[in-house]
């Protein structure tokens, strides 16, 4: 954004600004809130502090940049709430998407760096790892809440803890209560910390990172939420007419359980032996790109297999009362030009669901890639230089506020616009 184009919206982006930041408690965070803001939004390739500051012009004070990104005492939950109040009234969600994504560092001075897999890499490296809680439409989406994920190494309960970096908890700002929590662990979290503001959002979508995790499917499901996830090709389901069979007694020691008759088998087995003709032709949104059809733009397309099956594995068992294994949906998408499925997801809506819903919702994950893209490579998301626990959830925080901020710019254009966007 150009500061002419800037200008155009100043006084939208002000009302904004003195809205998202009613709750600071102070005048001068509200100001410095409103300067951090447009910073973001100026062009220019790096959106640390300094070359921010030196942009703003006469309100480019680093220091005071500085000091109220990394030190100034103000909660972003506060900040976050207000965005998620905005923005579930501006986007009016389906779905709740959870995804995380990596922060690359040089060094290892910041708050919870560690050598990790992210995906943003594609591979082990050094960085911190932040989870996220975007509200999601077909067409609009935003990030309204944040986790940074503390490595089992920072953790000084942990049978992990590397001393270097427990030494450093302190420096880096880590409170004495935060200690190592799983992802799936934090994305529930965010969840019940959404729930609270009010804004409830009945249906959950996430990778495989999360939806491998039976914990974390039935925190959903305690919960009283839907959900679409994704499924790596190992998770292990019984069809779903197999019935469980008690072995006869022979008369001595405990009488024998009910149990499944055969081995569960794994998803990819599962939609191998439906086989491809059980394949149908799903079309689910519009793409980028143009296409020779009648709206102009091409749409994405595949072939998908829809399965009752039964996802098996002790934490399911123990969660159940009785033998049977509850039915659960298995998604998998099956391109005509591939030899076996290439992707799953697993998901406990309806069993008259329509596979076109099964595929919308589970497509919708692409949301959360867009936002991560557009905070990334416009809105300085990973270009915090600070190293404390604060002030990496209040820049995010920040940014997930640029970012909602040209969501509204967008949502406010015609239709034709807003479709080309």
């Amino acid at each position: 954004m150009t500061p002419q184009e800037l200008d155009e919206v100043r006084c939208r982006l002000e009302d904004f600004a003195a809205d998202v930041f009613e709750p600071f408690a102070r005048a001068d965070q509200r100001r410095w809130g409103g300067v951090y803001l447009r910073g973001l939004l100026l062009d220019g390739q790096r959106k640390s502090v300094e070359p921010m500051a030196a942009r703003l012009g006469e309100d480019g004070n680093r220091q005071a940049l500085a000091h109220f990104i990394t030190t100034s005492p103000w909660d972003p939950a506060h900040v976050r709430a207000r965005l998620a109040w905005k923005m579930a009234a501006a986007i009016k969600p389906i779905v709740l998407v959870i995804d995380d994504t990596g922060f690359l560092k040089d060094g290892d001075a910041s708050a919870c760096v560690s050598r990790q897999y992210t995906g943003t890499a594609g591979k082990v490296t050094n960085c911190q790892a932040g989870v996220s809680l975007h509200l999601a439409s077909d067409t609009a989406s935003a990030a309204i809440d944040w986790r940074l994920f503390l490595p089992k190494s920072w953790d000084p309960a942990s049978p992990q803890a590397d001393p270097a970096k427990v030494a450093r908890r302190q420096r880096c700002g880590i409170p004495p209560d935060v200690g190592h929590v799983e992802k799936w662990q934090l994305a529930l979290d965010m969840i019940d910390e959404t729930r609270s503001w009010g804004v409830d959002v009945p249906l959950a979508v996430a990778d495989g990172g999360y939806g491998d995790t039976a914990a974390f499917r039935l925190g959903l499901q305690t919960r009283g939420l839907h959900y679409v996830v994704g499924s790596s090709t190992t998770l292990t389901a019984h069809p779903h007419d197999a019935t469980p069979h008690t072995p006869p007694h022979g008369g001595r020691g405990r009488r024998p359980q009910p149990a499944y008759p055969e081995a569960a088998k794994s998803v990819k087995e599962l939609v191998i032996a439906a086989g491809k003709q059980a394949a149908r032709p799903v079309q689910w949104r519009e793409g980028s790109r143009r296409g020779t059809g009648r709206s102009g733009v091409k749409r994405m397309y595949s072939r998908f297999v829809a399965l009752r099956i039964r996802p098996a594995g002790r934490e399911i068992r123990k969660a159940v009362d009785g033998p049977e294994l509850p039915e659960r949906w298995l998604l998998a998408e099956w391109p005509a030009t591939e030899p076996e499925p290439v992707q799953f997801w697993l998901s406990n809506l309806p069993d008259d669901t329509p596979l076109t819903t099964l595929v919308r919702l589970a497509k919708l994950r692409w949301r959360i890639e867009h936002d991560y893209r557009e905070m990334k490579q416009a809105l300085g998301l990973a270009h915090f230089e600070g190293r404390t626990f604060n002030g990496w959830h209040h820049h995010v925080t920040l940014v997930s506020a640029a970012h909602a901020f040209c969501t509204l710019q967008r949502l406010a254009q015609t239709p034709k616009e807003t479709a080309s966007a």
